[in-house]
Parts: structure tokens; sequence; C-alpha cells
């Protein structure tokens, strides 16, 4: 059977996340922006970019590669569409992490937000491998209450989730990290409107 992602639409998605009372688009993509900029990097990836929200933010002077890694080809296509001002620097990779990590090139910088819950810490730590990055930079969800995808009118496109989605908290990534020579840098949380909140976490080698 296919992976959810597949199927779920961009605009379903996109919708989803940008609600007042969810927010999470907006939120990521101030994060995003801080991501991008702590570390001076020249290559970075970005894992489950979906339609590419935060790419705006990238400075074609101050990067000379940013790969787009995706499950969904039509997220991706999507995305270079919206961004075609970064098609010199900008470059799509559509491939399942849990499937092959073969297809990845090396980057300076890991950014993988909302993406660890859905493909679990073991193949997390493949993927970083592989990609052998200075820095890696993740934003998880911590919740306060006890559904994982909030409440909307879009939440049935979400209904398949539960399939892949893996539990995932701070200190478990930590310490998936610490196994493959990384070390937590920083970290920073926001507060979303409906008591969950984002926690950036950074780690380094």
């Amino acid at each position: 059977m296919n992976n959810p992602w597949e199927n779920i639409d961009i605009e379903d998605y996109e919708n989803h996340m940008s609600l007042d009372s969810v927010f999470q688009l907006q939120t990521m993509n101030q994060m995003m922006k801080e991501q991008f900029y702590t570390y001076s990097i020249k290559s970075i990836m970005i894992l489950g970019i979906a339609g590419g929200n935060g790419l705006e933010h990238i400075n074609k002077q101050s990067f000379d590669k940013v790969y787009g890694i995706d499950i969904n080809e039509n997220y991706l296509n999507t995305c270079k569409k919206r961004y075609q001002e970064l098609q010199d620097i900008l470059e799509t990779i559509c491939v399942d992490l849990n499937q092959d990590t073969n297809q990845l090139p090396c980057a300076d910088l890991i950014v993988a937000n909302l993406l660890i819950e859905y493909i679990g810490y073991e193949c997390f730590q493949k993927v970083v491998k592989k990609v052998n990055p200075r820095y890696v930079s993740c934003i998880i969800q911590v919740n306060t209450n006890d559904s994982f995808v909030s409440d909307s009118p879009y939440l049935h496109v979400f209904d398949r989730l539960d399939e892949v989605l893996h539990h995932v908290e701070e200190n478990g990534i930590v310490d998936a990290m610490r196994k493959v020579n990384y070390k937590k840098d920083k970290q920073q949380e926001s507060k979303l409107p409906n008591g969950k909140k984002l926690v950036r976490i950074d780690f380094t080698r």
C-alpha cells in the first residue's frame, strides 16, 4: 500500500496548516528563516519540503544549493512552479526515505520539520549518516492534548496518517542523534494557538 502522504492534496494540507486555530504554516515559516541563517553554510537539504513553505527566505547569493526532498511528486512540482527564481540552486528529489536513502546527496545542513514523526528515529539516523551534514535542525510538535493532527474542517484528509505516525519526543531525538555522533546545540519553542507547541532542536557534529 502506498504512503498516505502521496494521496494528500497540497491545498488541503496547506489550508489545514494555515488555519488561525492551527497556525503551523506561519509559525514554521518564521522558524525556517532562522534555521537557514543560524550557521555558516552553503548547502541545505529540506526533508519533507511539501509546497516549499519557507523558501521565500532563501537568498540565492547566500547558498550554492538547496535540495528539496519529498515523497509526493505533486508537492515537488508545486514547489518548483512557485519558486522559479530559485531554479539555479533548487533541486528536488522525489523519494520515500523509508525505502531508499541512496539517492540523497551530501549537504551542510539538514532541515527536518514535522518529518521525523513520519519516518521514525532509525530511518532519520540513516538519512543523517548518508547526507553527512555538519548541522541538523529539526522541528517537532509537542502536544499538550491527545491528538497529533489538530481539529479542522480538513481533518478527514489525514485519516491514514496513523499508519505512518511514530511517537517522537525531545529526549528521544537527542538520544538518536547522539548515537550517530551529533550533539544538541540549541533549542527553541514556539507556542501554537491550540495548546500545542513547535520545538526546534539543532545538532552539530
